[in-house]
């Protein structure tokens, strides 16, 4: 009888034993935390969806969190901060070779994915007279925030084109301010750096007589020669109030980065539960559609992460 009991006590603790291992495992999931940008922005809702599609991998229990965009959210990969971030293709290759606003190369950043373009636009008022980059020149333009990506491109677009600050009237304003000023007849020329169709820009064009610069096909291929982080990409006619033409500008690519301090598990399953739920990603932004597998290794300005190369892989796809 001491022996039956004694068996049957085995019995129970290993029985114990495996449900708590089996509940250790089910709570074994990797806690996620995605940088994004402000709540008014494109990339808080795609975030908001791309952690919600990789939470239905078991092995992920994703977040989105506001972020002040690209150049904050490298800084927080930078020094492990966050284990996922949004960011552009421009500023991580900067901020991977220690340029522009990168006092020193941040070697730890890797890349999960490319997700849509984010296109340069040349807001002008229609009395301008501006229809290339050199007639800029005299004219009141805004240049993006003072240290941003749209500054940085601004510098990049210029450089091709020759032009220099001191030869226009720079205001250094954000999306906001930039669209504030044209309805104050304050600016008579600004850029902006987005997806469209960019919501500043429409409530603008409902209300104001502007358009569209439009890029030449030389400027064009030399500008992606000299910065080949720049894309040659165009925004379709009707996209805002009064625009009735297709316009050509260069366009830098939203991606999705992570740091070399973040599991190749981690990042496989993250990878993995993104991609095979793009359906919710889909749904939830206009830009969201155009995040695919076929165009996710586009446009990668850092290493590839294991991880992330591993699915990939998995999928059938050449990763160099």
């Amino acid at each position: 009888m001491m022996k039956k009991l004694k068996f049957a006590s085995l019995l129970c603790i290993a029985a114990l034993a495996g449900l708590l291992g089996a509940a250790s495992f089910a709570g074994a999931a990797a806690y996620v935390s995605i940088a994004t940008g402000g709540t008014a922005g494109t990339y808080y809702p795609i975030g908001g969806a791309i952690a919600k599609a990789a939470s239905n991998n078991p092995a992920i229990k994703a977040t989105a969190e506001t972020g002040n965009a690209s150049v904050a959210n490298i800084n927080l990969l930078g020094r492990g901060a966050i284990e996922v971030a949004f960011a552009q293709n421009d500023i991580s290759y900067w901020a991977y070779h220690g340029e522009m606003m990168f006092k020193a190369p941040m070697k730890n950043l890797r890349a999960v994915a490319a997700l849509y373009p984010e296109h340069v636009q040349l807001l002008v008022t229609k009395d301008s007279k501006v229809n290339t980059l050199t007639d800029l020149k005299g004219k009141r333009v805004g240049v993006g925030a003072p240290g941003s990506g749209v500054e940085a491109d601004v510098r990049a677009l210029f450089q091709v084109a020759g032009l220099t600050y001191d030869q226009m009237k720079v205001d250094f304003l954000d999306f906001g301010a930039t669209t504030d000023r044209f309805k104050d007849n304050q600016i008579d020329a600004g850029f902006v750096v987005a997806g469209f169709p960019t919501a500043s820009i429409m409530d603008l064009a409902t209300s104001k007589d502007v358009t569209l610069v439009s890029f030449d096909d030389a400027y064009l291929a030399k500008l992606v020669k000299e910065h080949p982080y720049f894309v040659i990409s165009t925004i379709p006619a009707g996209t805002y109030t009064g625009i009735d033409k297709d316009i050509k500008t260069p366009a830098v690519k939203a991606v999705l980065l992570t740091h070399d301090g973040v599991s190749d598990d981690v990042i496989y399953a993250f990878t993995k539960g993104m991609f095979e739920n793009l359906d919710t990603i889909h749904a939830s932004h206009a830009k969201g559609k155009e995040i695919t597998l076929q165009t996710a290794l586009d446009g990668l300005t850092v290493p590839l992460h294991p991880g992330a190369a591993r699915y990939f892989k998995e999928k059938g796809m050449k990763v160099e």
